[in-house]
């Protein structure tokens, strides 16, 4: 990967980086323990995670493997029912305008479904977006990475993945990309601190002169 590589794409996460979804899915946490049988968290837990990695958390709250795609559906479900209860993060209508009128194409990959991201965007801010690649598994992210690079057209170098989870880090750097951090979604800055990312981001401002500046 070339750092001084001129973007032309970014790929944005959703959930925790252009959608406030954090305390939503704290709301409905307790009913997911019930249902799919794993440890519940207590409020006073709840900063403690977010200094573990995505695995780490899966592996405290005593999620099998295997449970993981069932709770994802039952989840993007559940989303698609509230998804009036969600809201986007205040700079993210600016941050996907300014990047389109820059001409660096945007595309969106999350674990969540199309249609809910569609809902929550609004149809403004989602005809911003020139790709949808949504539904991935929760550590399903590279393949759609390189599914989306396809259809677009573009090289690793040349894109940029921003999220906010170590997840999102992984999945950029197995596929070549700059990885970005986000940091006001759900992992603690310490925790993407230590995981080294090409550039981290404390405001939504900070993505659209960063893109500015490299593309």
């Amino acid at each position: 990967m070339t750092s001084a590589s001129p973007i032309r794409l970014v790929i944005f996460d959703f959930d925790g980086t252009l959608s406030d979804s954090g305390d939503w899915f704290l709301s409905v946490v307790d009913e997911l323990a019930r249902k799919f049988r794993f440890r519940t968290v207590r409020p006073d837990e709840v900063d403690m995670l977010r200094h573990k990695s995505s695995r780490e958390v899966i592996e405290f709250l005593g999620i099998s493997k295997w449970k993981l795609p069932l709770i994802a559906r039952y989840l993007r479900r559940l989303v698609g029912r509230n998804a009036h209860e969600i809201e986007l993060f205040p700079g993210t209508p600016d941050l996907l305008e300014q990047i389109a009128a820059t001409g660096v194409k945007i595309a969106l990959v999350t674990s969540n479904a199309e249609d809910n991201a569609r809902k929550i965007l609004g149809p403004v801010h989602a005809a911003r977006i020139d790709c949808f690649a949504c539904g991935s598994s929760l550590f399903g992210k590279a393949p759609k990475f390189r599914r989306v690079l396809k259809k677009m057209g573009v090289r690793p170098h040349e894109v940029l993945a921003i999220g906010d989870e170590t997840r999102d880090v992984d999945a950029a750097r197995e596929v070549g990309m700059r990885a970005g951090s986000v940091l006001w979604g759900y992992a603690a800055e310490e925790l993407l601190t230590a995981m080294q990312p090409d550039v981290m981001f404390r405001t939504p401002q900070d993505i659209i002169e960063y893109v500015a500046a490299h593309r």
